[in-house]
């Protein structure tokens, strides 16, 4: 399949000062055999990216020119939101097309935050593939890999790698989503959010399945 990349993108004044600026990236399939199904994964693309667009121009935009005010009033510097989505393929090979989606929005304060969404589609039957999918023939799947993600992060406090918080081994699994995985290199990656299991300055955790 042939993915090209599409953008919504533009910077917002208010007041003569520019308070708000958004990059919006999303994908498009413009090849594929399963027509029907790149309809429908365009589609889908296109219009979350609209949504996020129409929260920047909308609701978060409000809240700036709020912020705006505030700061100017008090005497404080001003403060320009930011908003950037952006997506990485990470397979597409055998009618099969997965994906991340990072999106990332800085409303004032030290930093802003990312969070990742993920798909994986099989194009020839038009919907995404669900995680258990994947593992057919285990029922206990997901504590196969919360025993993975924890021997993994074990193995990093071994090797002087400690990033995660103390309590991390309940942490995976409190924060364990079977919507946060996508596919790379013929394993499942698992991720989780920033703040999940470790503080901020580690990121985006990914674990290979």
């Amino acid at each position: 399949m042939e993915i090209i990349k599409k953008i919504f993108q533009d910077e917002l004044k208010y007041d003569g000062n520019v308070i708000l600026k958004y990059t919006i990236e999303y994908p498009q399939v413009v090849y594929s055999k399963w027509k029907m199904s790149a309809k429908i994964f365009n589609e889908y693309n296109e219009k979350k990216a609209i949504q996020l667009k129409r929260l920047s121009t909308g609701k978060l935009f409000y809240e700036a020119k709020e912020l705006y005010e505030y700061n100017k009033k008090n005497g404080y510097p001003l403060i320009c939101y930011e908003v950037y989505s952006k997506f990485k393929v990470t397979y597409n090979t055998n009618n099969i097309l997965s994906l991340y989606i990072d999106e990332y929005i800085y409303q004032g304060g030290a930093h802003g935050l990312t969070n990742r969404t993920s798909q994986n589609w099989d194009f020839r039957t038009g919907r995404q593939i669900r995680l258990n999918e994947l593992f057919i023939r285990n029922p206990n799947y997901v504590t196969y890999i919360l025993t993975k993600i924890n021997k993994k992060i074990l193995e990093d406090i071994k090797n002087g790698n400690n990033i995660y918080f103390e309590n991390y081994c309940c942490l995976t699994s409190e924060t364990f989503s079977v919507n946060n995985f996508y596919l790379q290199d013929g394993k499942v990656i698992i991720y989780y959010q920033q703040y999940d299991i470790a503080p901020y300055s580690s990121g985006i955790l990914t674990f290979e399945i």
